[in-house]
């Protein structure tokens, strides 16, 4: 390639700052790769020599423009802010520049921007705009010109501008994985797409983790087998790990072996100032108003002294009642703040963004809704208000602050309860050592191969090797084995009797090459060679409107059983923590789950203990390997007060980042669990503690289980045992479950030998018996209907109709019972192993039934008159949160029992 006029003397039109050393302050080797237009614009842009970086490129920058100009594909971690995007389409805009000059451009797409969200690709197109004016202007001066051009296209665009980019195509095309399907399969697009030469895929942690990934992967590779060339992929990344995992889920496989992928690692290239902070010495102790007040007073003056602040809440509930709190008690109103999350309407989220942008906010409050994406450079503090559940959400979160090179990351998190001390502290801890949660890729996933597999057929008669090949070559179908190809093409030729009678029908035709009446002959492929090819005139229509992976959902009303009163809504999400039996709150009543109905919901009255929390379906689950550091933090904790008491165990926390009060506080909470209990009453990597309680004003024998291996754990792990102990107890056995253990509960009257059950269970049969243990259960139901759309069994729209998710729910479940009675029928197969494998993580729990086995865990049993502290939060699992809501704290009278005990009140 022509590397510009001033190749020889990359320095020749830029100013080196007096007492620096051309040669290595100002990436030599990096500059000289860019035209000198886009280098003048890169130094002008990003002012003079920024001497954090040893030049004017971050370290990202440093390592990923090189590798995008020599055509290599790469992954590029490093935290929010480092300008690791910005390096990429620099690299990209120097490339097509010089394509340009030397033999021109065609009127179609040389570089794909896909992200997960529409927001980040309406910023991106407005970031890109930036260099390309720039750059634009500098050319000018040098006589030259250039017709580069960019655009942003996804479910929002309209019909005219779609018609415009087919006849003014952009260079630089920025989509969403979901557009990228449909545009591989809109006949005029897609023939645009055979030029393209570079894919960025942006915040890919967030992709690789969900089924939106999987349809990424693939569709990558149907790109890959479209393109002139092999297209040089370059993903984003904030800190992820594993990471050589995520390089070969960008990459995906040529011929049985990963691409080549250069890693550029900068995960830590920026300096974090972290910090846990408590707002009382005491948080179950002192009065709820009073942490409630001092908390706010916190808030408040953390927002006062800085410029710009992101407050991060667990729910969209709490990031509405901060805002209101902190307008109520400070001076803050619609001018100077603001609340963002996924309830609110688009345009009031992109007025919030805008808002961010431009820095005229004091303080936002959000839920989830802004840890990706957007660009926000006033931002200069991130407080996270309780535990956000993992080490890479919590630095994707802070990441938001000191969104400029050189500057601090400053971030807060405010523990509100003492479960929440104790994950933000070792958070903290194991962060500034450099941990991070793994990232779990969904594989084999039958739903988005059918609709891959139905997409190719759609675009022509191929041979069947040929599908198989694509479909492997991405990460997450690498094994797809050839008994998992029968099943899918079976489910995609219908070929089971009784389906035509419940208007299911075939999607492809599959068939040898030579039959005898001609009919599927095509003389293109070789004679006997099996093709595969689409059923149905309406076929293109119907993949187009029903592509994707995001689903629909409802909100479901609620009724009594004995006269049909309507009682109020649940949001369908909710639902899935709900088995029968589960006691909830609805407008301050609490009711019985019994079962649902379509998007109907029956309960009864009932004047029994909560076990599901309101917030339940809105918090994320704690991760599993942070969970297992936590395991780690209590041993170390035990063994300190074991050796050498309370006061050696504020000495070793006050090494870590925690306020003086948080030290106190997590002194507190282990000093009184070991005092009230002993050691073997907290659970580690080698014990599970169990306690059993007899409640008898409720009559109900209660036990807690401190499996502290996160909810979705937790979660397989209760169903497994409620499922051991049904026939043994002989009676209704009630299950609440959190990320630090479950509760069972039963009649006073009736007993469980927990530690036996558990030592009763068998690793390798985990996947089965949970597979059978949701048979039934309301919550398979809503997701073989969430797998039916996917796989276009069920068709959400038809013929210019829309059908409702909670149709969908209806015809689902009739159709469940016929299809769950018919051998490996893939809907039903892909739901079983969605629900065991991604959602109650069976990996997981093999491993901890594995361990229990073979008595690497112990298990402790012992009989307390009240729940130890660490068991405050099973205790009182449906207890609104203490500080953000108005209701009183359940767990101050579990205190006031055990300090009664210890005799310190």
């Amino acid at each position: 390639m022509d590397e510009g006029p001033h190749a020889d003397d990359p320095l020749a039109d830029i100013d080196v700052p007096a007492g620096v050393d051309p040669g290595r302050a100002v990436d030599t080797d990096v500059l000289s790769t860019l035209d000198p237009a886009v280098r003048e614009w890169w130094v002008d842009q990003f002012g003079a020599f920024v001497p954090e970086n040893d030049g004017f490129f971050t370290p990202p920058q440093r390592e990923a423009i090189p590798h995008v100009h020599a055509g290599r594909n790469a992954l590029v971690c490093a935290p929010t802010g480092s300008g690791k995007t910005l390096a990429a389409f620099t690299a990209i805009i120097n490339e097509l520049f010089r394509r340009e000059r030397t033999d021109g451009l065609d009127n179609s797409v040389y570089c794909l921007y896909v992200s997960p969200l529409k927001a980040l690709a309406n910023d991106v197109d407005r970031n890109l705009s930036e260099p390309l004016d720039g750059i634009r202007e500098r050319l000018a001066e040098r006589g030259e010109s250039t017709e580069v051009r960019h655009a942003t296209r996804h479910g929002d665009t309209d019909d005219a501008t779609r018609r415009q980019m087919l006849a003014e195509t952009p260079h630089i095309l920025n989509t969403t994985p979901e557009t990228l399907a449909i545009l591989l399969n809109s006949p005029k697009f897609r023939e645009k797409l055979r030029t393209v030469e570079y894919v960025v895929v942006d915040e890919i942690h967030a992709l690789a983790a969900s089924k939106r990934g999987t349809h990424l992967s693939v569709s990558l590779e149907r790109l890959e087998a479209l393109a002139n060339g092999s297209p040089t992929r370059i993903g984003c990344s904030a800190t992820v790990e594993p990471i050589e995992t995520i390089a070969k889920f960008l990459v995906g496989r040529e011929g049985g072996d990963p691409r080549d992928c250069e890693v550029v690692d900068a995960r830590f290239a920026r300096e974090f100032d972290l910090r846990v902070e408590c707002p009382v010495d005491d948080l179950v102790g002192t009065a709820t108003e009073t942490v409630r007040d001092r908390f706010y007073d916190r808030l408040g003056e953390l927002v006062e002294t800085h410029t710009n602040t992101l407050v991060f809440t667990n729910t969209r509930s709490g990031a509405e009642r901060t805002l209101q709190a902190l307008r109520e008690r400070f001076d803050y109103d619609d001018t100077n703040s603001a609340c963002h999350h996924g309830s609110l309407s688009a345009d009031r989220r992109q007025a919030v963004e805008a808002g961010l942008k431009r820095g005229d906010f004091d303080v936002v409050t959000t839920s989830t809704s802004l840890e990706l994406g957007v660009d926000m450079p006033h931002v200069d503090l991130v407080v996270q208000v309780g535990s956000p559940k993992s080490v890479a959400a919590l630095l994707q979160r802070v990441g938001r602050a000191g969104h400029q090179v050189g500057e601090v990351v400053e971030g807060r998190v405010i523990a509100l309860d003492r479960d929440d001390l104790v994950e933000g502290a070792v958070m903290v801890r194991t962060a500034e050592s450099g941990f991070v949660d793994r990232v779990f890729v969904p594989e084999n996933a039958y739903d988005v191969a059918a609709q891959h597999v139905y997409g190719m057929a759609i675009n022509g008669v191929r041979p069947e090797a040929e599908v198989r090949a694509t479909l492997r070559r991405a990460y997450p179908y690498r094994d797809f084995s050839d008994d998992q190809f029968e099943t899918l093409f079976r489910y995609l030729t219908a070929d089971y009797e009784g389906l035509a009678e419940r208007n299911v029908y075939p999607k492809v035709w599959r068939d040898a090459n030579d039959p005898p009446d001609g009919e599927h002959h095509h003389p293109e492929f070789d004679v006997g060679e099996r093709l595969i090819g689409k059923r149905g005139r309406l076929a293109r229509p119907i993949y187009l409107t029903n592509v994707g992976t995001i689903p629909d959902s409802f909100s479901c009303d609620v009724f009594l059983r004995d006269d049909e009163a309507w009682v109020g809504e649940l949001d369908e999400s909710y639902l899935d923590t709900l088995d029968p039996g589960d006691v909830f709150v609805i407008g301050g009543d609490r009711f019985v789950f019994r079962y649902r109905r379509g998007s109907k919901v029956y309960v009864d009255r009932t004047s029994q203990r909560p076990t599901v929390p309101s917030w339940y379906s809105e918090r994320l689950p704690l991760s599993y390997d942070l969970a297992r550091e936590i395991l780690v933090f209590q041993r170390d904790v035990v063994a300190r007060l074991d050796a050498d008491g309370a006061p050696a165990l504020r000495v070793w926390l006050r090494e870590s980042s925690l306020s003086e009060r948080a030290v106190r506080a997590l002194t507190r909470l282990y000093d009184q669990q070991v005092a009230f209990a002993g050691p073997e009453s907290v659970s580690t990597p080698e014990r599970i503690a169990i306690e059993e309680v007899r409640d008898r004003e409720a009559s109900r024998r209660r036990y807690y289980v401190h499996t502290l291996y996160g909810r979705r754990v937790n979660d397989g792990l209760s169903r497994l045992l409620v499922a051991a102990c049904a026939s043994e107890a002989n009676a209704e056995v009630t299950v609440a479950v959190a990320d630090n253990g479950f509760a069972l509960s039963l009649p006073l009257n009736r007993r469980l030998d927990v530690p036996g059950l558990l030592r009763g269970l068998d690793p390798d049969d985990v996947r089965a018996d949970l597979r059978a243990a949701l048979r039934g259960t309301d919550l398979r139901q809503r997701y073989f209907r969430i797998n039916a759309a996917r796989s276009l069994l069920i068709l959400k729209h038809y013929k210019g109709r829309e059908k409702s998710a909670a149709r969908q729910q209806v015809e689902s479940e009739t159709l469940l019972p016929f299809v769950d009675d018919l051998e490996d029928f893939a809907v039903v197969e892909e739901t079983d192993r969605e629900l065991v494998v991604d959602k109650l993580h069976a990996e997981g729990v093999e491993a901890v039934v594995r361990q229990i086995r073979d008595g690497d865990i112990e298990l402790v049993e012992q009989t307390v008159e009240t729940p130890t502290p660490r068991a405050f939060g099973l205790a009182t699992l449906a207890a609104s949160d203490t500080v953000l809501a108005e209701e009183g704290d359940a767990s101050q009278t579990l205190h006031a029992r055990v300090l009664d005990e210890l005799g310190e009140r």
